[in-house]
């Protein structure tokens, strides 16, 4: 097979070959992308303006959201642009782009999660200590920490990606997704990113790990609690989190352990969206739901628009 390391792009997975499916596809994705995008900001802004959301809790939520932004933003615009266009191509530079902002935006995500985790247990389990440990320049620490580390985790799979001999630029997937192109590899250097996956595999585990021993002491500590409106209120500032790493956890498992020699490549889009674009969609609608100050903020938020003004007006003349 030719050597091409020096290829200017990569083809990527269509979705279709017939015209009309090609821009239903555009649309879904258009529908799906404003959605997460509307979602997410909408949290990020109803954080910033309310006070009563400037707590460490709403304080990572909102780097949750900035990062869900993000995330759905590294892939759903190509993939509708090239659904639009009618075509397959990804620029060699844009795809070292997908890969490095996929690991940094995830990575980054993840560690917010298992910040949030520890934020949960102090507030439950050590209340009276909560301020004094979740301080305000401890958040931000804590915060830029979770953020470098994500960059040095994209960082490392892009070098290790991109550093292999490629015998195709034929990505048998909607974006530059690293196991994809690991596919393509002629030489013994994909061996150097598979290295780096396992060891990313690693610290997510102990990630993983870190949130189940948090929350295994933060329901002991529930349990303790005399009254049952207590526990209730305990518990209803945890849900929302714990519903969210779920989400992440149980997406990242039904993409990765299923046997990829055997998967079609219908499934392996479909697999790539849930675990890539069903999170940041999902995530604000689960934290608004859950949440009463959230939902509070939010309508406080949306009688700030001239439009909520006229309909309540309009209510009024009615009665």
């Amino acid at each position: 097979m030719p050597n091409l390391t020096s290829t200017s792009e990569f083809l990527l997975l269509e979705f279709s070959d017939i015209r009309e499916l090609q821009i239903l596809h555009f649309f879904v994705f258009l529908a799906v992308y404003l959605t997460a995008v509307t979602g997410n900001l909408v949290i990020i802004i109803a954080v910033v303006l309310d006070h009563h959301l400037h707590t460490p809790m709403y304080f990572f939520l909102m780097n949750l959201a900035l990062l869900d932004l993000g995330l759905v933003s590294v892939m759903v615009p190509k993939a509708m642009a090239n659904s639009l266009l009618n075509t397959r191509s990804i620029s060699y530079s844009a795809c070292v782009a997908q890969v490095f902002f996929l690991f940094f935006l995830e990575g980054t995500d993840f560690a917010v999660l298992t910040i949030m985790a520890h934020d949960r247990y102090v507030a439950i389990c050590r209340p009276l200590q909560y301020e004094t440990i979740m301080h305000r320049e401890a958040c931000i620490q804590m915060a830029a920490s979770a953020w470098i580390a994500g960059i040095l985790l994209g960082i490392l799979h892009s070098g290790g990606t991109f550093a292999i001999t490629f015998c195709s630029n034929m990505i048998n997937q909607f974006f530059c997704e690293v196991p994809q192109i690991l596919k393509l590899s002629c030489s013994d250097m994909y061996l150097v990113e598979v290295c780096i996956i396992v060891f990313t595999w690693f610290l997510v585990l102990g990630c993983f790990i870190f949130i189940i021993v948090s929350y295994m002491q933060i329901f002991a500590a529930v349990l303790r609690i005399p009254s049952v409106h207590g526990q209730k209120k305990a518990l209803s500032t945890c849900l929302p989190h714990l519903t969210v790493v779920s989400l992440l956890i149980l997406s990242g498992i039904f993409t990765y352990v299923k046997p990829r020699s055997h998967t079609s490549s219908d499934l392996n889009v479909l697999f790539a969206i849930i675990y890539a674009v069903l999170p940041p969609l999902l995530n604000p609608f689960i934290y608004s739901m859950r949440n009463k100050e959230i939902k509070t903020a939010l309508l406080k938020l949306f009688d700030l628009w001239p439009f909520s003004k006229i309909i309540a007006s309009k209510a009024v003349l009615q009665k």
